[in-house]
């Protein structure tokens, strides 16, 4: 392998790389944790961030500087700390009226120099569903701490857009699928919601696995490019692009499957991770059903907990599957003196085992849910590729035989031709 292949190889995994570690990091909400003024003696009692969306979770950081254990005594289906809602000029206890998913009879105890963050994302759609300045309170012996107040806002534009035009249609989708699937399996739903998903895509992923199946097929002819103009990168851009024009092939529209599938895979995430206990956000007719129902295990996995064994392997695997159908060639006879393989298709082959891992590496960094979907996702594009790989072979097989009759016809034209001259000079 020469430099320049490996330089390639190096360029396409660093890519990857990066659309892994951007996925990543959009999946996980990073919060900036303002520096506090309190000395580090006693209880450090603070929430995170002093202003939160409807949409966010409040966090609170309580830091134990003391020699003793400090023990919050479970309280569910109430917060594990009393909080408080500025109203009417006064500051009122906020209590639970509809059961939160928290674990029943667990109090939370912490160690002496420890420092523990309380999430309060169970509870976020049930008490700060509304607008206004609250305050969470720490009971002790001596005296009771409080944070100082919080306030709860309306979401920007981008964070409403969001929320109204994709999470909370999925969120919907998957609870009424939910509902009329047997023993209300959350897993049953995630499968069937794929298949919807990615048939509404499904008109856009045809167009980008054609055209991306045709910039496999030019190949070659770029390859030689490079090889007739050497170094001389103008020249190579410009009949590049004019090959790409030729063949009506848009070199970017095969990253189109999955930027179309990211926001789908992102929402998704984001309501597994959030549980399925959002009623507020539910529309009218799927406010009537009970979602502690939902069955979230399937096929023993539990769909809201990470698996780190089985499903990473299978999602990579079926990854691995529909990666090999892409980067295939059309079956056809191959000339004896078949070239050497080009840069480019050295470092597709490489990727073709170097993406699997990543996906895989990714199903084991989030909910077994988000995998399930994945996976779905990919056996449905496995049957995809290969009806586009039938599809562009009969139109090769079809486009040898139209060249082949213009050639012939011109050859028994220029015969003819050549006959007519004979006969003319023989008059």
């Amino acid at each position: 392998m020469n430099n320049k292949a490996f330089q390639n190889i190096l360029k396409n995994a660093l890519t990857f790389l990066v659309i892994f570690l951007a996925i990543n990091f959009i999946f996980n909400s990073f919060f900036s944790n303002e520096e506090s003024n309190i000395p580090k003696s006693g209880i450090t009692f603070e929430s995170n961030q002093n202003e939160y969306s409807l949409y966010d979770s409040p966090i609170l950081k309580i830091e134990n500087n003391t020699d003793q254990i400090l023990t919050l005594d479970d309280r569910c289906p109430n917060t594990p700390l009393p909080v408080q809602k500025f109203e009417n000029g006064v500051w009122q206890d906020l209590t639970i009226t509809k059961e939160a998913t928290c674990d029943e009879n667990k109090s939370i105890t912490i160690e002496p120099g420890e420092t523990r963050e309380i999430s309060f994302e169970p509870w976020k759609n049930k008490l700060f569903d509304q607008t206004g300045n609250y305050k969470f309170l720490l009971p002790m012996e001596e005296k009771t701490l409080e944070t100082g107040e919080i306030s709860v806002n309306q979401p920007g534009f981008f964070a409403w857009i969001w929320q109204s035009i994709l999470y909370q249609p999925i969120y919907n989708a998957l609870i009424f699928f939910a509902s009329i699937l047997p023993g209300f399996n959350l897993g049953l739903a995630i499968i069937l919601l794929t298949i919807v998903v990615r048939t509404l895509l499904l008109i856009p992923n045809q167009k980008a696995l054609k055209s991306q199946k045709k910039l496999q097929q030019i190949q070659p002819k770029i390859a030689e490019l490079k090889t007739k103009h050497g170094d001389n990168k103008e020249k190579i851009a410009m009949e590049t692009m004019a090959i790409y024009k030729e063949q009506k092939v848009n070199p970017f529209g095969s990253c189109l499957p999955l930027l179309l599938q990211l926001p789908f895979l992102i929402a998704i995430f984001q309501v597994i991770r959030n549980g399925v206990g959002d009623e507020h956000l539910l529309y009218g007719p799927l406010q009537q059903f009970d979602s502690s129902q939902i069955n979230t295990v399937f096929l023993g996995l539990e769909l809201t907990e990470v698996n780190f064994l089985i499903l990473p392997f299978i999602v990579g695997g079926f990854q691995f599957i529909q990666m090999k159908l892409a980067m295939s060639r059309n079956r056809q006879k191959q000339p004896k003196d078949k070239k050497p393989a080009s840069e480019m298709e050295i470092a597709n082959r490489t990727m073709i085992y170097i993406m699997p891992i990543m996906i895989a590496v990714f199903t084991a960094s989030v909910p077994a849910g988000v995998g399930l979907y994945w996976a779905s996702s990919t056996i449905y594009g496995i049957g995809q590729q290969l009806v586009i790989n039938r599809q562009m072979e009969q139109e090769t097989t079809q486009v040898r035989v139209v060249n082949e009759g213009k050639n012939k016809k011109k050859k028994e034209k220029y015969k003819e031709l050549n006959e007519q001259r004979k006969a003319n000079k023989e008059d």
